[in-house]
C-alpha cells in the first residue's frame, strides 16, 4: 500500500513540482511588475522636460517674452473691439482693467492697463496666464510687453497698475470683429 500512495499518488507526486513552479512564476511576476513601477516613474519624471520642450518647439505656453512684429502699417479704416477680462484663481487680491472696452485699428500699438490689489496682510506673489477669444484670435494679438512676462509680488494692501502693450496684426480676418482678451492670476507657491 505504501509503494502505491507514493508512486501513484497524484496529490505526493505534483505537489512539489506545483509549488516550485508557482514560486517561480510568482518571482518572474514580481520582476516584471518591478520593472513596470521603474519605468512609469521614469517616465512620469521625464514627462515634465519633454512637455517643457515640446511647449519650446511648438510656441505653445511661452508667456514669458514679448511677441516678435513685422513693421506694419496702421489699418484706419477697420476698427476691432477688445473686450478685457480679468479672473482670480484662489488668490486673495482684486483684480480688474481700469478699461472694459477699447477699439483698436489693426497695426496700431495700443496699451491698456489692469489694476491689482493685494487685500491681505502678508505679501503674495501671482503669476498672471493669458487667454483669448475665440481661442484663435491669439495668433494676431502680439503683446510688446506685458505683466503676465513675470510673477508679481505684492505687498501687503499694494495697488499696482500693470500696463499690456500690443499690436493686432492687419491680417487678422475680416470676419473677426472682437477679440477677448483674459487673464486669470494663480497664485504661486513658495514665492
Amino acid at each position: 500500500m505504501s509503494a502505491h500512495t507514493s508512486a501513484h499518488d497524484p496529490v505526493t507526486a505534483t505537489s512539489l513540482p506545483d509549488a516550485d513552479e508557482r514560486r517561480r512564476a510568482n518571482v518572474a511576476l514580481l520582476r516584471r511588475l518591478a520593472v513596470v513601477v521603474v519605468v512609469m516613474f521614469a517616465f512620469g519624471y521625464a514627462l515634465v522636460p519633454f512637455y517643457d520642450q515640446i511647449c519650446r518647439a511648438t510656441g505653445l505656453r511661452d508667456i514669458a517674452r514679448a511677441d516678435e512684429t513685422a513693421n506694419t502699417q496702421v489699418v484706419t479704416g477697420r476698427s476691432v473691439r477688445v473686450e478685457l477680462d480679468s479672473n482670480l484663481r484662489n488668490l486673495p487680491w482684486t483684480f480688474r482693467p481700469l478699461e472694459a472696452v477699447v477699439d483698436v485699428h489693426p497695426g496700431e500699438v495700443r496699451q491698456v492697463v489692469y489694476e491689482v490689489r493685494n487685500t491681505t496682510d502678508r505679501a503674495i506673489t501671482g503669476q498672471a496666464i493669458p487667454s483669448y477669444g475665440p481661442r484663435y484670435a491669439a495668433q494676431y494679438f502680439q503683446k510688446l510687453d506685458c505683466f503676465c512676462f513675470s510673477k508679481q509680488t505684492l505687498r501687503p494692501g499694494e495697488v499696482r497698475q500693470m500696463p499690456v502693450v500690443f499690436v493686432i496684426d492687419p491680417k487678422l480676418p475680416d470676419d473677426l470683429p472682437t477679440i477677448t482678451l483674459s487673464y486669470t492670476f494663480f497664485e504661486v507657491e513658495g514665492g
